[in-house]
């Protein structure tokens, strides 16, 4: 197995050579821009890594890979308009330097891409792939509805909360590592080891995100400290505070939720402090830990080599913050 570096190169390369055509100017010249902007890659990368694991040509991947960066891009294309995002990825967003029409426009056409370089993967297992991409592509949507939904209630649970995310975001993950499997001809025991993998990496993962918006660096975070604070963002935490705050806490949290007028500097640091002394905090960090060790006995599951196990677990490990 190849190291993460020399895989993200492999995609950062191929991405850099997507033949984008000249005209209409408009619709093409955003997603280009979108695309450059980087990011971790890690989609792309767990199929290129599961493909290899499993005795797959790594070349032949890079569509299906291809096909998911894509994707994940598009529906951030569509989160930003829906947010009202100025920034993504330390740049300016595609609605703010063009307009939204041009962002949903672009947002569109990059699905289409997508399901072109999905479409191309031609073998034994092409059909299951595309199945596994249309069904991915709706249980993405279905949490983004979710999302939007809870902005609207406050009574959200922490198990609808984790269902949520498992739709909006970690669903991409089991994907990617799936497709990888399955263009390299796994066996279904193994091709749906590592979905369940892929899924509870992606769990740890944006949970961890959560905790890095409260507690994050922002010079490592990629993005303002304090943003789902400011936003009132149903997170694991936000949910588990106000499921656990009581009296003056309770008054406090309330207060914070629903004042217009508190400045950014003052509610991140007050709802923190409420996190802190409610035990939010230490209630995330057994979150990640629980769906990381899910992730981690998934892949010890695996039929395959045990460097690359190896490689699989301190990946999950990176990504959920842990060291061990």
């Amino acid at each position: 197995m190849k190291t993460f570096q020399e895989y993200l190169d492999i995609i950062n390369k191929a991405i850099a050579e997507i033949p984008y055509p000249e005209s209409p100017r408009q619709l093409y010249e955003p997603i280009a821009y979108h695309m450059a902007l980087g990011g971790k890659r890690i989609r792309p990368v767990l199929v290129l890594m599961a493909c290899d694991a499993m005795g797959g040509s790594v070349d032949v991947a890079v569509d299906a890979a291809l096909g998911i960066e894509m994707f994940h891009n598009f529906t951030l294309l569509h989160d930003d308009v829906m947010d009202n995002a100025d920034v993504r990825r330390g740049k300016t967003t595609v609605h703010r330097r063009w307009n939204a029409n041009t962002a949903i426009l672009s947002g569109d056409t990059m699905l289409t891409i997508a399901t072109q370089y999905i479409a191309r993967m031609d073998g034994r297992n092409s059909r299951a792939l595309m199945d596994l991409f249309n069904k991915t592509a709706i249980e993405i949507y279905e949490g983004q509805q979710w999302d939007m939904d809870y902005e609207e209630r406050d009574n959200v649970t922490v198990d609808e909360y984790i269902n949520m995310i498992r739709l909006k975001t970690s669903v991409l993950l089991g994907c990617a590592l799936k497709s990888g499997a399955l263009v390299a001809g796994a066996d279904n025991a193994n091709v749906e080891l590592f979905y369940e993998a892929g899924v509870n990496m992606g769990l740890a993962f944006q949970l961890r995100d959560d905790q890095l918006d409260v507690w994050g660096d922002p010079e490592t975070f990629g993005k303002e400290i304090g943003g789902d604070i400011m936003n009132n963002k149903k997170t694991f935490l936000l949910i588990n505070a106000m499921r656990l705050a009581q009296g003056d806490d309770a008054d406090e949290l309330r207060h914070w939720l629903n004042d217009p007028f508190a400045t950014r500097e003052d509610k991140v640091r007050g709802v923190t402090a409420l996190y802190e002394r409610l035990g939010v905090r230490q209630l995330a960090e057994e979150a990640i830990a629980h769906y990381n060790d899910l992730a981690v006995a998934a892949f010890n599951r695996i039929v395959m080599p045990d460097r690359d196990k190896q490689a699989f677990i301190a990946l999950t490990n990176k990504l959920a913050g842990r060291n061990n």
